[in-house]
């Protein structure tokens, strides 16, 4: 069972080097990288290329780990018990399976996806450390144990939004995204858009480097982020002589698919005011 990308997503080298490293050694993969590198999307095609099932849990802010093991619905038990309904007799019935206990239960091995665990508050990964490691736990409601048929391949992300405790990290193999150059880019470009025009590729792609390099920008744009602006330059048909030059002339055409936040979009403003000055 070995990676080695798919023809929608490009991995370089040592990506695949890593998703590999961990299914031999049966950890699970953080996977850290800027926004936007195809972090989650990894996941999605390590399951499609290994023919295996996905199981998601996206967290959020108020995510607690407890969710993805099970949820004891208390209170749907007491209405039910008010109500002389028989199912209160037996526990189960009001016990909701989260994503890992899905996954522990497939008699199949499957991917199981952890997305964005920074996101979450910062003893979420320490009350996952056991469940992950010995790949079972313990339903107090019914006195059952757990335990994963099949080793799942499990994937977690993270924006770097905070540190993760030491006791984590030392359960999880690690890869950092990094992000790709232009080479590569075009390279993705030309997965997601075969046969668009090499001469717009080369000149959108130029304007879009020297925007993520210009100095102070707040949010640099992404992969995904390119990915979105060039196919509005298509749909547009804009002429790849209308992007060359100095990003910091002017806004780059359809900003709003590159620039997120007013502060970047008021500096390229304030570079281009600088250089019409400076021209003049």
């Amino acid at each position: 069972m070995r990676f080695e990308g798919t023809k929608a997503y490009i991995a370089e080298k040592d990506l695949t080097v890593a998703v590999n490293a961990a299914i031999t050694l049966e950890r699970p993969l953080l996977v850290k990288g800027e926004p936007g590198t195809g972090k989650t999307e990894l996941a999605k095609q390590i399951a499609e290329a290994l023919g295996l099932e996905l199981f998601e849990w996206h967290i959020k802010s108020t995510t607690k780990a407890q969710q993805g093991l099970y949820e004891y619905d208390a209170v749907s038990r007491l209405r039910d018990s008010q109500l002389g309904d028989g199912r209160v007799n037996d526990v189960a019935n009001y016990i909701k399976r989260g994503k890992l206990w899905e996954a522990f239960a497939s008699d199949k091995k499957v991917v199981l996806l952890i997305d964005e665990i920074d996101k979450a508050d910062i003893e979420f990964p320490n009350d996952l450390l056991q469940e992950l490691d010995k790949m079972e736990f313990f339903v107090y409601e019914t006195g059952e144990t757990v335990k994963a048929i099949q080793r799942p391949v499990v994937i977690i992300t993270s924006n770097n939004e905070k540190e993760l405790p030491d006791a984590f990290l030392r359960r999880c193999f690690f890869h950092f995204i990094k992000f790709p150059d232009l080479e590569t880019l075009q390279r993705i470009v030309d997965v997601h858009y075969p046969g668009i025009k090499q001469d717009l590729v080369r000149a959108a792609l130029t304007q879009f480097y020297e925007v993520r390099d210009v100095p102070g920008l707040k949010k640099k744009p992404s992969t995904s982020e390119a990915l979105d602006w060039i196919r509005l330059l298509v749909s547009d048909d804009v002429d790849p002589a209308d992007l060359r030059g100095n990003a910091n002339n002017a806004l780059p055409k359809l900003h709003g698919a590159l620039l997120k936040n007013e502060q970047d979009v008021h500096l390229f403003e304030r570079l281009a005011f600088m250089a019409r000055r400076n021209g003049g």
